[in-house]
């Protein structure tokens, strides 16, 4: 049980503290009904790779894979924009969610596309966490959901500028 509750301690003190790193910056929503955020990079498809590896490393957060889906695309013989799906979650905080509905396991562990337009703009996409709290009828778990939105929102902030 100690064990249990240090290790509670020390992730509250994580996420408090990514908590104050993301007021610092601009929060992402979703513009529409379909649940999905956008959040334009400011620097290019690489460089946002790398610096979200980076953040998600740096704040302790899993990070589970990079899936080049345009390499995908290539090797099947279709051609597709630079495309690249990253997959990353703190367990403690993720899996609350799929306690209270298991089918919420559909969206953990977070889904962040990294993806260029055909303009070569680069953009940060996922599926906004309120839209998924409503998805799976989870009403027990709105400060969790809150804390996801605020980690999202600062592990984007890393591409938002040069």
């Amino acid at each position: 049980m100690m064990h249990f509750l240090a290790r509670f301690t020390r992730l509250g003190a994580s996420l408090a503290l990514v908590a104050l790193i993301a007021m610092a910056a601009p929060a992402a929503r979703a513009d529409s009904d379909d649940g999905i955020v956008r959040v334009k990079s400011a620097v290019p498809m690489q460089e946002a790779i790398t610096r979200i590896k980076a953040d998600i490393a740096a704040k302790g957060i899993r990070f589970f894979s990079e899936i080049d889906q345009s390499k995908l695309a290539a090797d099947a013989g279709i051609k597709l924009r630079p495309s690249t799906l990253l997959v990353f979650g703190n367990p403690p905080l993720g899996t609350q969610f799929i306690t209270s509905n298991p089918n919420a396991g559909l969206d953990w562990p977070v889904r962040l596309l990294l993806t260029q337009d055909d303009n070569g703009e680069v953009w940060a996409v996922w599926t906004d966490f309120e839209w998924i709290a409503r998805r799976h009828n989870i009403k027990d778990r709105v400060a969790q959901f809150k804390m996801a939105t605020t980690v999202v929102n600062s592990i984007t902030s890393t591409i938002r500028t040069r």
